[in-house]
């Protein structure tokens, strides 16, 4: 396999997963010694060929020990270099055909280097927490690592029974033993590689408001000595959620979770169910409001609705931006349309040198593209008057659940709610470099 660009590859990252073929299941059983880092695992995948027989295929997992590698049970000739595991079953795998894959790895685990520092796994002071978007996810776990690649996930990790273990999905059982606890994981819906949150630290788990009956249970993770802030900073969370829920259709997991590491984080993260901060997004006087609203908001937009490559990762930011003001017009604050005011002359000072639709890797986490994208959906909603603009949004959000997205596909989306056509719109705001007008 030469490891070339191929048709389907994401085009910011061509190394990072293989189109040829999907996962549809993980099953992670891993074991974690935080004082040394060391992390052994075995990861069972359950996979579908695509429209081509596949005589070889590639996983992305950084630089362990592998021991055993197997597919549909049968040792195949595989090597691992350069963050890649490239396989070739004893006989190629027919088009449409069920296999499984199970790998065996071990070593010290450490973020995987990228033009944004490292991304993965993080060991901390005292325990470990992922952030993978974008490309971090093998630095723990062999993937098939593609945003448009969702798959359930079951993650089972052995630790010292001094730890909390979080992930994204539910808790089915908490076993000690001696003096380790293993916590098992479900996560059934579909979840890209990138997305796979994992924490593990000094925590207690406290309850945020009482979901009823019907209501999300949302639960928060947090050290001690912070409790006191974190419940003022947090307290209106499960008002955000009614909000959204009420704005952008039902929440689309099971169970919503906060993390608070005991560390600074220069930004707080979402994964799938499960949203990481740092104790610098703690102060007790909801000084990061809008960010809890924004990891909170990715649930739907990026996380339920994800994007099918990173050339559209503004409707993954652009949205979850739209939130924060959104929460703010119906809560209180500044409305949407004074804060896109105000986000329109920042962006007015700054260089004009980024397309939305297709930001280029190095610009793909540009504040101007997290600015520019609020201010996209807000022209949306200015040409569409509201009457038209949030049935748009929740039918986006509940049409595409669990599903992948283009900026095409919104394109057209938005098209069938406008008495008038957007494409002049939509060239100025998503394909032009050019900063257009406030939207009036």
């Amino acid at each position: 396999m030469n490891g070339q660009k191929t048709a389907a590859s994401d085009p910011y990252f061509p190394a990072n997963g293989d189109p040829r073929y999907r996962v549809h299941r993980y099953e992670l059983a891993l074991d974690y010694r935080p004082v040394p880092n060391r992390l052994a695992g075995t990861a069972r995948l359950s996979a579908i060929v695509g429209r081509e027989p596949l005589a070889e295929f590639h996983l992305n997992l950084a630089e362990f020990r592998t021991g055993r590698l197997l597919v549909n049970g049968r040792p195949p000739h595989y090597t691992h270099r350069g963050g890649r595991l490239r396989v070739r079953p004893a006989k190629a795998l027919p088009a449409g055909a069920a296999f499984t894959v199970e790998v065996h790895w071990a070593g010290n685990p450490r973020p995987v280097r990228s033009p944004w520092g490292g991304l993965g796994w993080e060991e901390l002071t005292d325990g470990a927490l992922v952030a993978s978007q974008p490309v971090g996810a093998p630095s723990w776990y062999p993937c098939n690592d593609r945003p448009a690649d969702k798959a359930s996930y079951q993650i089972s990790v052995t630790t010292p029974s001094a730890y909390t273990v979080v992930a994204g999905g539910r808790l089915l059982t908490r076993t000690t033993r001696a003096s380790t606890t293993t916590w098992v994981y479900e996560q059934p819906a579909p979840t890209s590689s990138y997305l796979v949150g994992l924490s593990i630290g000094m925590h207690r788990t406290v309850l945020l408001g009482d979901p009823g009956l019907d209501g999300v249970p949302q639960t928060a993770h947090v050290p001690a000595h912070l409790l006191p802030q974190f419940s003022r900073d947090f307290a209106r969370q499960p008002a955000m959620m009614r909000l959204f829920e009420e704005l952008f259709g039902p929440y689309p997991f099971g169970e919503y979770a906060v993390v608070v590491a005991d560390e600074e984080l220069d930004v707080p993260v979402e994964a799938q169910g499960l949203s990481l901060f740092g104790t610098n997004h703690v102060d007790g006087v909801r000084g990061s409001e809008r960010l809890i609203a924004h990891e909170l908001a990715h649930q739907w937009f990026g996380n339920s609705v994800t994007i099918a490559d990173w050339r559209h990762i503004w409707l993954n930011e652009g949205f979850a931006k739209y939130a924060e003001w959104l929460w703010s017009e119906r809560s209180g604050g500044r409305g949407a349309h004074e804060t896109a005011a105000a986000a329109h002359r920042l962006l007015a000072g700054r260089p004009q040198d980024l397309k939305l639709a297709d930001p280029g890797r190095k610009l793909m986490f540009d504040d101007r593209l997290y600015q520019r994208g609020g201010l996209a959906v807000h022209a949306v909603r200015r040409a569409l008057g509201d009457g038209a603009f949030f049935p748009m949004l929740r039918d986006w959000a509940t049409v595409h659940r669990h599903g992948v997205v283009t900026t095409t596909g919104f394109v057209s989306h938005a098209a069938r709610y406008a008495a008038q056509p957007l494409d002049d719109l939509f060239s100025a705001w998503l394909h032009q470099p050019a900063l257009p007008p406030l939207p009036a």
